[in-house]
């Protein structure tokens, strides 16, 4: 099925050292790497297997930051790409409604256009309008694939706008919600699959930020490899609806990530 304008359809990690990136995510997610461009800012995509179809997908790219990008602020981050049908027209859309242009539209050979920009509360994410037909697994949003992105999470600092401009730009809905006490509802958000949710920042002071949760097979084996391979768990495992349970972590270049999976008693 080719993608569609709205689909979340591939993942990033900026970080400062992509050799020490590749050590620590390749057995955590079970990823294997491939060199997409040695020349800087170097690129490598991450591949995961699916043993269901006994196939391999590219699910993401680790792009290390040059001194300069550094330099000029940016730090060790996850982004996600979210599919578009025309980049200008999106853009142009997209500043309407408040967002900003952060980098501008770059071709690139045998994948398409694409930008950096955030939304009007300053979340960033990229824009991609993909060459040819394409059909990303990277969002695994039919069933559980261990090494895929599972949950696409926007934590912002005013939901209702969020909501109002998400929807015109990709045509997302609400699709229902979960009260969370003090920190309000959490808002499942739908394009014709279920592909995440929002909810409020927790803590004043925070800049609006996406989270992305990857799939492992056991959640507790996760935790054991993070803290014996220098990164930290930023939240201990979380029991969500359904049974499975969520984390979230930092890798040892600083970058904040989220994983999901059983644990190991089930």
């Amino acid at each position: 099925m080719q993608n569609k304008h709205g689909d979340f359809v591939w993942y990033e990690l900026q970080t400062s050292d992509i050799d020490a990136a590749k050590r620590f995510y390749g057995p955590l997610l079970e990823w294997q790497f491939s060199l997409s461009s040695a020349e800087a800012p170097r690129y490598e995509t991450c591949l995961a297997q699916d043993n269901h179809i006994r196939q391999t997908h590219e699910v993401g790219g680790i792009l290390e930051l040059t001194p300069e990008m550094q330099e000029g602020g940016c730090s060790p981050a996850w982004l996600g790409y979210i599919e578009v049908d025309d980049m200008t027209q999106a853009c142009k859309k997209l500043t309407d409604a408040g967002g900003k242009i952060l980098m501008p539209v770059k071709s690139i050979n045998d994948v398409g256009d694409v930008c950096v920009v955030s939304d009007p509360q300053n979340a960033p994410f990229y824009l991609i309008c993909s060459s040819g037909a394409k059909n990303s697994l990277a969002f695994a949003h039919d069933r559980p694939r261990p090494g895929h992105c599972a949950w696409n999470e926007l934590v912002t600092s005013d939901k209702n706008a969020a909501q109002a401009f998400y929807q015109s730009q990709f045509g997302w809905t609400q699709d229902g919600s979960m009260d969370m006490g003090d920190m309000g509802s959490y808002d499942f958000i739908r394009h014709r699959n279920m592909i995440g949710a929002m909810m409020s920042i927790p803590a004043p002071g925070l800049p609006p930020f996406w989270n992305f949760y990857f799939r492992v097979a056991n959640i507790d084996k996760a935790v054991k490899y993070i803290t014996d391979n220098d990164g930290t768990i930023t939240q201990d495992p979380m029991e969500i609806p359904g049974g499975e349970f969520v984390i979230s972590a930092q890798d040892p270049q600083g970058a904040n990530f989220q994983l999901i999976g059983t644990r190991g008693d089930s």
